[in-house]
């Protein structure tokens, strides 16, 4: 890395994106980078930290939003977010961890349909009755 900072096209290349990737995070105002005497971008080491966090807390399910408020420490709401997206990851693991239970008792199953089977009709008895609050955003990280 060259002492004044990394051109974007190196930025993103280190973390597997695509230039513009860069630039609309940079607009959205989760990155800052130096700029050089030509206007160009230089991302320093302080602004590779921003991209892996971004990275990181995009792959758990946070929006750009969610993620510009974490990095703002100043954010008047920023515990309330955090605490939301805390709460959200609580409900995934949950999720995650009744679909492992599920799988793995599909592995062990010697039904031929396993839909038949009342062990494993246990793992969904509350999705069919209608008592679960089921969202596909428990599975599916929202957009952003």
């Amino acid at each position: 890395m060259k002492s004044s900072g990394e051109a974007i096209g190196d930025a993103a290349a280190r973390f597997g994106l695509d230039t513009h990737v860069l630039r609309h995070w940079e607009d959205a105002g989760l990155l800052r980078p130096a700029r050089d005497t030509a206007g160009r971008r230089l991302f320093g080491e302080d602004d590779l930290v921003r991209i892996a966090v971004i990275l990181r807390n995009k792959a758990a399910g946070m929006s750009l939003d969610q993620i510009r408020v974490l990095l703002d420490e100043s954010a008047p709401d920023r515990h309330r977010v955090l605490e939301e997206h805390v709460a959200e990851l609580d409900r995934r693991a949950a999720d995650i961890a009744q679909a492992r239970a599920m799988t793995e008792h599909a592995l062990r199953c010697r039904a031929h349909d396993i839909t038949e089977c009342p062990r494993f009709r246990s793992h969904v008895a509350d999705v069919v009755a209608g008592g679960a609050p089921w969202r596909l955003v428990h599975t599916e990280p929202p957009a952003g």
